[in-house]
């Protein structure tokens, strides 16, 4: 894998609903981040989809593209950098300190954050019409506190 080493650079967390605002730490649980709520558990949430994630490159190429989207306001938790992204897929397990997720699917967008995209299309970060640019939805393996800063790393063996 090319950059099997990243780090935190944003932890974000709401009340319910987007955009969500960053925090300066986080206890992450086999439920989620401690603090973030969803309202419509039928599509977000529980422990398959326990914690999104997102790439701040992606978040800068999308700002490039002339879109208002920033850390959070897609309703990811954690803002990551320096991982070779299109390679972030389900099954990748990824440690942050003493934090062990792993990815189990593409989160698929919808209208709540149609905000964050010119023409509100939101359909930007499909998985489906554009691959590489999804969030992602991860399983906590094991729990514990996070930091902004904190490095992400690859730590299965997949190719």
């Amino acid at each position: 894998m090319t950059n099997s080493e990243g780090r935190v650079e944003s932890i974000n967390t709401s009340r319910g609903g987007v955009p969500k605002t960053a925090v300066l730490e986080a206890q992450v649980t086999s439920e989620g981040i401690v603090g973030d709520v969803q309202r419509d558990l039928r599509y977000h949430g529980g422990p398959e989809r326990a914690v999104s994630l997102y790439s701040l490159e992606r978040i800068e190429d999308l700002q490039r593209e002339g879109h208002p989207i920033a850390p959070g306001t897609a309703g990811e938790n954690l803002t990551v950098s320096g991982l070779d992204w299109p390679l972030i897929v389900p099954d990748r397990e990824l440690q942050i300190g003493g934090v062990r997720l792993v990815v189990t699917r593409y989160a698929s967008p919808c209208e709540k954050i149609r905000h964050s995209f010119k023409d509100e299309d939101f359909t930007r970060i499909s998985q489906k019409l554009h691959p590489g640019w999804s969030r992602i939805y991860c399983r906590v393996l094991t729990g514990g506190a996070i930091r902004p800063g904190d490095i992400v790393r690859v730590v299965d063996s997949r190719p």
